[in-house]
């Protein structure tokens, strides 16, 4: 903060609430925030009142610095949130500064600014939007223990996944029991809620990425994309895998195979120092002789995150992204490929170590075929 020129830092995301806090509840579709404020010994928490005590339950922060506004602020035409959060900062003196925003956040909206600026005309507004995302790019010790954890509840899931695909089940029971895995877990520990519903394309509709289920039975000669994650304390492990009932086409099984040997090639290039582009690079070196051709990234960062994404939205392994990888990141490497009317997927989550890469679900990275 001291190096951007920053006094104040509203935080939006809930990702970032819980990384600075542990804040931790369902409670981000209502305007609520963590306050950092160089002049403050620790932050302050603003929330809904009925949340309040959520705060209490789940983070360090003492009651003098929780604050609650009331159902009053709530979905109101001439009242809202920030209305009280500029309360709060008018209070504790806080409000004629220089306020770092989460202007890209899914949880911030144009209103809600509009009334901050309003309300605080001294105040200058910056986007820092990375900031906070930005620290938590590196895992620490514990961090990528959640995610193997994650990664070992994620191998179980698929397994679940790829056994519940056959013809004649409905797709909504084999969700079913794809929910069931991921919030079972193990026996040594539960899952979570993952971040995205589970993605299980088909048909012709493996041609896009990201659809999730009908009630329709899945039938023989059709493929299944199935896009998951396991999370552990909102940590995440995804992982996508195809599957086709039937005798695969021949330009599904060369797809298939081409994608696997160019994720094993990107994955080779994974090691400090080396840049995102270049992943990708490593990437297109195997599949673009071979005519698998891809525009949109082929992975990003990821890890602690809530509803409606498990990134990061910090780095892109894709042409011109010149970020450094670091021992302690965490990407999923999903190269899919989405042709006119089908489409493979097969991703893998690894942590950059040392010398390189450890992937957090091993699993036969393949296309899978049910006769």
């Amino acid at each position: 903060m001291k190096a951007q020129g920053i006094e104040v830092l509203l935080v939006f995301d809930p990702a970032n609430m819980n990384y600075l806090t542990g804040y931790d509840g369902w409670s981000f579709y209502v305007p609520q925030l963590i306050v950092v404020a160089l002049a403050e010994p620790e932050p302050l928490w603003i929330g809904r009142g009925i949340d309040l005590n959520g705060a209490r339950e789940t983070t360090y922060v003492e009651d003098a610095n929780l604050y609650a506004y009331s159902d009053r602020y709530v979905h109101h035409d001439h009242r809202h949130p920030m209305d009280f959060v500029a309360h709060i900062l008018r209070e504790r003196e806080l409000d004629n500064a220089r306020i770092g925003l989460d202007m890209d956040s899914y949880y911030f909206s144009a209103r809600g600014y509009e009334v901050l600026r309003r309300q605080m005309p001294h105040a200058s507004f910056i986007d820092v939007t990375r900031l906070v995302s930005g620290l938590r790019s590196i895992k620490s010790p514990q961090e990528l223990e959640y995610m193997r954890q994650a990664g070992q509840i994620m191998q179980r899931v698929m397994k679940v996944a790829l056994g519940n695909v056959e013809p004649g089940i409905r797709q909504c029971d084999a969700v079913g029991e794809i929910y069931r895995a991921q919030m079972r877990g193990t026996q040594a520990y539960g899952g979570d809620y993952p971040a995205i519903a589970p993605m299980l394309p088909t048909g012709r509709g493996t041609s896009t990425p990201h659809l999730t289920w009908t009630d329709k039975p899945f039938v023989r000669e059709e493929a299944c994309i199935l896009e998951l994650a396991a999370a552990r304390y909102h940590y995440h492990c995804p992982m996508a895998r195809t599957v086709f009932m039937g005798d695969p086409p021949k330009r599904l099984v060369d797809a298939a195979m081409i994608v696997a040997d160019g994720v094993q090639a990107a994955l080779d290039a994974v090691k400090p120092g080396a840049t995102c582009e270049a992943i990708e690079a490593a990437w297109r070196s195997v599949t673009a002789p071979r005519g698998i051709v891809k525009e949109s990234r082929i992975g990003y960062s990821m890890g602690l995150n809530y509803p409606p994404d498990w990134g990061e939205h910090t780095m892109s392994l894709r042409p011109g992204d010149r970020s450094v990888l670091e021992p302690g990141m965490t990407f999923h490497l999903i190269p899919g490929i989405w042709m006119d009317d089908w489409g493979v997927e097969i991703s893998e989550s690894f942590v950059v170590t040392a010398d390189g890469y450890e992937l957090l679900a091993p699993f036969p990275r393949k296309l899978f075929v049910k006769p």
